[in-house]
């Protein structure tokens, strides 16, 4: 079975696509990332996505599909999370994937998010031999938070913690550097909101932590540009000590200046120190060094879910 699912997310639409069978881990046959942000207005008490927004990602769907069905996808589903699922249009946005993309959409919930990327973890061979550990995901609109005991989620959460959001929140104008007064002003809500969750903070000694998402991508990323090596080949043990100093090198220069650091995006520039401050208040308050980073996250739990129904 040849399955295909297309990711829409705050800040990008990603696609994967992958071979298996019921009670096998998928095999990448391809993947594809468009940055393509459709949030806007996340922060407010009515979130709506914008025309523009709902264009560019009906857009990405409908590119995302058609290289799937290139493929030879047998079955292609397409989910949606934050920004679709707090938006006050996101139905409107569901029906058009329908009529104009040809795809049925599926809103997922924070927790049915959070438990999904919890199997897509499970996958990766790189991480079969831990059996208890902790795992992050910063998304652009939130943040996910599961414990694992014997490789069977525990605790999961979501929470609106997501650098796009924040950034709206907190920064008034994102093009400028992070001032201090706010990076503090983020560290103090984050650390608010994981306390007020009941996640499951500090992390007890010995156990690893497993980061994913587009941000520790990007870190990954950068180190690569740096060493002019694939992504792949880069380190994926990504410390504190890393993330504070990208913070203090990229948070204190205007965004022209991000947008030509080799390995970050452009088009999430604006966004990535309010995502870095994050990552550093999430592992002060959880007591770790180090977020080891896995590209298996939510679209590898559904296709390990479309897998096991065939």
């Amino acid at each position: 079975m040849r399955v295909a699912v297309i990711d829409v997310g705050s800040n990008s639409i990603k696609l994967l696509v992958a071979d298996g069978a019921p009670g096998q881990a998928p095999l990448e046959v391809a993947s594809r990332t468009l940055e393509v942000r459709i949030s806007q207005g996340l922060a407010s008490d009515r979130p709506h996505l914008s025309i523009d927004g709902m264009e560019r990602g009906i857009g990405a769907i409908s590119t995302l599909a058609t290289e799937a069905r290139v493929r030879g996808a047998d079955k292609i589903i397409a989910v949606a999370t934050s920004a679709v699922r707090d938006a006050s249009n996101g139905q409107e946005f569901h029906d058009r994937a329908r009529t104009d993309a040809g795809i049925e959409l599926r809103i997922l919930g924070g927790l049915e998010e959070a438990e999904l990327i919890g199997l897509g973890i499970t996958t990766d061979p790189a991480l079969l031999d831990l059996r208890d550990f902790r795992m992050f995901d910063l998304g652009g609109g939130s943040l996910e938070c599961l414990s694992f005991k014997d490789r069977n989620v525990t605790f999961a959460t979501s929470l609106p913690l997501g650098c796009v959001r924040l950034t709206e929140m907190f920064l008034e104008t994102p093009s400028a550097p992070l001032a201090s007064a706010d990076a503090r002003k983020i560290a103090s809500h984050v650390k608010a909101s994981l306390l007020a969750a009941g996640v499951p903070l500090p992390v007890p000694r010995g156990t690893r932590v497993i980061g994913t998402g587009g941000t520790l991508t990007t870190l990954r990323a950068m180190s690569a540009a740096k060493r002019d090596i694939p992504l792949g080949q880069a380190e994926g043990e990504l410390t504190v000590p890393l993330i504070r100093q990208t913070l203090k090198d990229v948070g204190s220069v205007g965004l022209d200046a991000r947008k030509l650091v080799p390995g970050l995006s452009p088009q999430r520039a604006d966004v990535f120190p309010t995502a870095l401050a994050t990552l550093l208040a999430l592992a002060e308050l959880g007591e770790f060094e180090a977020f080891r980073h896995s590209f298996r996250n939510l679209r590898w739990g559904v296709a390990a879910e479309l897998l096991s129904s065939s």
